[in-house]
């Protein structure tokens, strides 16, 4: 079985790197949040960054992988914590903790958007070349944080939750969007898809991609997950396509040159 260990090794450590991953304590209106950021101290001056929320598990090991993975391509990492320092719920009370930020909209958008800021108090970080991406719940997260027109380059999504919004505030949106999600995820749907699709084609100026991943279920891209009766399998293939289209979509909005395919 694929671990999170087998995932991180997939995007090796450059020769000369200094990647630093260490935790950061933050706040929101005096909630206590702890993220944890990633970046590679051998490299001098500000660089693209990006801002990674959880899971409906919260900041865990699943996240310091892919802060980590992220700042071994050369950017500014930070697993943003919406939950709360200590709030990082089992499967038994995931549902419970991630649907009380569902039901408020606004405290997921402005916890999310506390991550944002922490990211741009780095030193290190290009505030003109930010993007938002997350998992499940943090998919969510990234594309309301994009709704609320945040001054992002891009947002992503991997198999998020594809939420619609009547009125719609799909106008509002700055940030080039990338949605990756399972072609066999019960949790998204196809009307979900197609109604989000919808709202989307309504907003002509926003800038939006959609890959759909054959036979991947919901939780495709986190390794471990293995519930395929509840709809949610790690799925090893969907997993690798998505991280490269990522890394496609990364050098596209921050303007650099991509290794070759």
């Amino acid at each position: 079985m694929t671990t999170i260990d087998d995932v991180l090794q997939t995007v090796p450590e450059p020769a000369g790197a200094d990647v630093r991953v260490d935790p950061v304590r933050y706040d929101h209106v005096g909630t206590p949040l702890l993220g944890v950021l990633a970046k590679d101290a051998a490299i001098a001056g500000r660089r693209p960054a990006v801002l990674v929320v959880h899971d409906w598990h919260g900041v865990n090991e699943h996240v310091e992988a892919r802060v980590t993975m992220l700042a071994r391509l050369g950017y500014v990492a930070f697993g943003a914590d919406v939950y709360g320092e200590g709030v990082r719920p089992g499967d038994d009370t995931a549902a419970q903790v991630a649907g009380s930020f569902y039901q408020d909209l606004p405290l997921m958008r402005a916890r999310v958007r506390a991550g944002l800021d922490r990211l741009l108090e780095d030193p290190d970080v290009d505030p003109a070349r930010v993007v938002v991406m997350g998992y499940c719940f943090g998919g969510s997260a990234a594309l309301e944080l994009a709704r609320t027109g945040a001054d992002l380059v891009g947002a992503v999504s991997f198999h998020g939750g594809l939420l619609t919004h009547d009125p719609s505030d799909a106008a509002a949106i700055r940030a080039k969007l990338l949605v990756l999600t399972g072609a066999s995820d019960p949790v998204v749907p196809d009307e979900s898809v197609v109604a989000w699709e919808d709202e989307m084609r309504a907003a002509p100026e926003v800038d939006w991609q959609l890959v759909s991943y054959a036979g991947a279920m919901h939780a495709f891209a986190v390794p471990g997950t293995d519930a395929p009766d509840h709809g949610a399998q790690y799925q090893e293939r969907a997993d690798r396509r998505s991280w490269r289209a990522l890394e496609v979509f990364l050098a596209e909005v921050f303007d650099e040159e991509l290794a070759a395919l």
